[in-house]
Order: C-alpha cells, then structure tokens, then sequence
C-alpha cells in the first residue's frame, strides 16, 4: 500500500470532494425523523456521497467498472465487468478498518 493510502486510511472525515455531500446528508438526516420518508428524501445524497467516495479512493477502478458495467455487451465485456467490479471490492476493502 501506498504512503499516500496510508495516510488516507488515518483520516476519520471524507476527503475535501466529498465533505460538502457529508454535510447535506446529515442534515437531510437530521429533518427526517421518520426513517421512511429519511431513506426517500435522503438516497439522493447518500448515492452521490457513496460515488463521491468510492472515485475519491479508487479512481480507476470505479471509472472501469463504469465503462464496463454501463450496458449488455458480449460475454467478453461481461467478463470484463465482472473483473473490473472484483478490482473495485479488494481497493475498497484495502481502506475498511480491520475488525
């Protein structure tokens, strides 16, 4: 692992892309009481939080999974996908804490 992956898994708050996405998602947290209308007002920000996280930490392997994941292709580009999607887990497994 890298010095600079390193030193990125140390930080508890988001990289500077994300914080103002953190931001707006806790708020929209904080006016939904209601856990249902939460997850309906809220999924917007929470998928833009995730994408803004996962390209943050993984670049490559989201834009391949991206490109190759976006559409049906041949068994070829399926296998391709597949293979990208494995690449992208083990990169952001390599930033979850160990239990």
């Amino acid at each position: 692992m890298s010095e600079a992956r390193a030193a990125e898994k140390d930080h508890s708050s988001p990289p500077l892309e994300c914080a103002a996405l953190q931001r707006a998602l806790r708020e929209c947290y904080r006016r939904m009481r209601d856990e249902l209308q939460r997850e309906i007002a809220c999924r917007h920000l929470n998928r833009k939080l995730a994408e803004c996280l996962v390209s943050t930490f993984c670049p490559d392997e989201a834009e391949a999974v991206r490109s190759l994941c976006s559409s049906a292709g041949t068994a070829l580009k399926r296998s391709l996908c597949r293979n990208a999607q494995l690449s992208l887990s083990v990169c952001l497994e390599s930033y979850q804490e160990a239990n």
